[in-house]
């Protein structure tokens, strides 16, 4: 259940190791989620605020179901977040907080190898295999925006961000496993950037790669780096020269006290921040899960 967590990482911006790991078909989960960070960007991690210092506190709920969908596994997941923003930038009087909503996102994933949809009785038995998996996570500007304002929670404008992901266990019991991710984010434009001004965004794409151990069935935890790189920035098609390059490292522990229940924390820190955000951020998870597969 917990591999279902799938990327809440509005802040974080990683998608959760064992994401793409197989799981019985039928199972509902209900997950609340609250993220801390500081950096020089707001909820939208792929906009860098000059010269800013912000503090978010922000709050996510998600349901997330898994289903079969030609015969393999298939999970599909929405998240609405409210957040908390404050701050100031530097060489400015622009300082102040905003709380309201983010914008919300919707994710559809499926394994296409290794993930054969099965029920409880079928996963009884089920032994841990390399899976190959793909997913679109779409971001829609229903957050709070207001053109004539620096600090927003929303982006005013569409995300979409295709996501393909290798997952294989290894060692004794297969207590190992290494996920590897490539996603790129896609962006329309925001036409009321800085009050009347367009902002148009190259892709951003980013590689990921997680390495975990599962100390029980119920316990697991994990070592974590992101690259992300491209992402420059236009405005009124003027060309910024701002290609982006960022590192982030990071670790994640989740432990599961009943087959029903899961608690996740995730630390994540920007080590490279070329045009990037440079942000420290904490992330917990709680979740609850029922159906069939919950059993």
């Amino acid at each position: 259940m917990v591999g279902l967590c799938s990327p809440g990482a509005l802040y974080a911006q990683f998608t959760d190791p064992r994401t793409y790991a197989n799981s019985p078909v039928g199972i509902g989960q209900i997950e609340l989620d609250y993220a801390y960070g500081k950096a020089d960007a707001s909820v939208d991690t792929s906009l860098v605020v000059v010269n800013s210092q912000l503090k978010l506190n922000m709050g996510t709920v998600a349901y997330t179901r898994d289903f079969s969908l030609l015969h393999r596994l298939a999970f599909a997941k929405a998240m609405v977040p409210l957040a908390h923003l404050s701050g100031s930038v530097a060489g400015t009087n622009i300082a102040g907080s905003v709380a309201g909503s983010a914008d919300s996102s919707f994710e559809l994933g499926m394994l296409l190898k290794g993930g054969k949809a099965l029920s409880v009785a079928e996963f009884s038995t089920y032994q841990p295999t390399t899976t190959w998996g793909v997913s679109l996570l779409v971001t829609a500007p229903t957050g709070q925006y207001d053109a004539e304002k620096l600090l927003n929670l929303g982006s005013d404008r569409w995300s979409f961000r295709p996501e393909m992901a290798l997952s294989h266990p290894f060692g004794r019991d297969r207590r190992w496993e290494v996920d590897a991710y490539f996603n790129v984010a896609f962006f329309s434009d925001n036409t009321a950037y800085r009050g009347k001004e367009v902002l148009r965004q190259d892709p951003l794409a980013g590689v990921e790669t997680h390495i975990s151990y599962g100390f029980a069935p119920s316990l697991w935890a994990s070592l974590d780096a992101r690259y992300a790189f491209r992402g420059d920035m236009f405005v009124d098609r003027v060309d910024q020269h701002d290609p982006q390059e960022g590192v982030i490292m990071g670790s994640e522990a989740a432990w599961s006290p009943t087959s029903r229940s899961s608690v996740v924390l995730v630390f994540a820190k920007a080590i490279v921040h070329k045009n990037a955000p440079d942000y420290t951020g904490v992330l917990v998870k709680v979740a609850y899960s029922w159906g069939q597969g919950s059993h």
